[in-house]
């Protein structure tokens, strides 16, 4: 049975990494096609360029890492299928579950490779590829924005912001309160916030801080007032994309201290947390569900079960971007989120594997 094992291992491998070889230049072709514009008309240096794609094609392959699995496991079997290797297989007195040691052996080691790329690799990839869109594509857009900024930035102090615009480092409606023994002690209030980076300091326009006496409070009110805080901008408003760009111990720590600001993104920052474990489980369920799709030989040949697992991949990527979003933009538990579809593409993959066995 070695033979047997060392054949469809070899395949389930081969096939895996040609389909990332296939399709990432596909990928990277349309993107280009799509961004070059913007790449001549800021004159992007050559060497940026090409460490830009080098970024993108980790980012792509990370993002699109099931999809390329499930169907180079459809594609393969299909065909051992079709030469009615399988068959030849099962009748030999090899059980369905023996058949399907190599393939679970190939999705162990494809699962070490996505955990790999999660934790090492895509996060630099991410941040590089990141930084280079909002350097060179998003450059006179309308600026990013953060509304209803709140949060605790150290033990005494809280600030809130009503918007904060990223491109001009500027928002509305700031607040500063500082407590002491739970005691509100001063609050500073102004019209505008605005970082200025080469002095390092704030600028407030209509500065009003009251100092909180016990029998009355003192009113200091400037037109223009140039400070220091104890926060700086990334405080104020995170990158969106900052998750993406930690390694796993970095990530924790970070969520760890946004949960304790009080950050609205707390729950998108949890997702890719979660995703860095759920994705290697996937690889083991979809792989259980490719092979009990496409080892029956069918009338219409691979391209019935191509089709049949496109669909399938298709709903898979949907309930996970549905159930993202949920995460990202309400209170839904984002475990709950990233480990949803597993739990029922799992339940899925037990009942095809029963009946496949059938």
């Amino acid at each position: 049975m070695k033979i047997l094992d060392w054949y469809i291992l070899k395949r389930y491998l081969f096939t895996f990494f040609m389909m990332l070889l296939l399709f990432i230049p596909i990928g990277i072709t349309v993107h280009l096609a799509e961004k070059i514009g913007k790449i001549l008309e800021n004159e992007v240096p050559l060497n940026e360029v090409l460490l830009y794609f080098l970024d993108f094609t980790i980012y792509f392959a990370h993002l699109l890492f099931p999809l390329f699995l499930f169907l180079s496991v459809i594609w393969f079997t299909s065909k051992l299928a079709n030469n009615t290797e399988v068959i030849a297989f099962l009748s030999s007195g090899v059980s369905f579950t023996r058949f399907l040691r190599p393939y679970l052996i190939g999705a162990g080691i494809v699962a070490i490779f996505s955990i790999i790329l999660g934790l090492f690799l895509a996060p630099k990839a991410s941040e590089g590829f990141n930084d280079f869109s909002y350097k060179y594509f998003r450059r006179g857009k309308s600026a990013v924005q953060n509304t209803n900024v709140f949060r605790q930035i150290n033990d005494n102090e809280i600030i809130f912001v009503s918007n904060f615009d990223v491109k001009n480092n500027s928002g509305n409606n700031f607040t500063l309160e500082h407590f002491e023994d739970n005691k509100l002690k001063y609050k500073i209030t102004a019209n505008n916030i605005r970082y200025i980076p080469k002095d390092t300091i704030y600028r407030l326009i209509n500065y009003v801080k009251r100092d909180i006496g016990e029998h009355e409070d003192k009113l200091e009110i400037i037109r223009r007032k140039d400070t220091l805080f104890d926060f700086d901008v990334d405080d104020l408003i995170p990158v969106i994309y900052a998750a993406e760009t930690k390694m796993y111990g970095e990530l924790k720590e970070f969520i760890a201290k946004e949960e304790a600001r009080g950050s609205s993104n707390v729950g998108r920052f949890k997702l890719v947390l979660y995703r860095k474990w759920s994705l290697p489980v996937s690889v083991f369920i979809l792989t259980i569900i490719a092979v009990a799709v496409s080892s029956k030989k069918r009338r219409g040949g691979m391209g019935v079960n191509l089709a049949i697992g496109i669909c399938i991949a298709m709903i898979f990527v949907f309930f996970d971007k549905i159930f993202g979003v949920m995460a990202e933009q309400s209170d839904f538990n984002p475990i709950i989120a990233v480990w949803f579809p597993n739990i029922i593409f799992g339940i899925l993959a037990g009942y095809m594997l029963y009946n496949a066995k059938r």
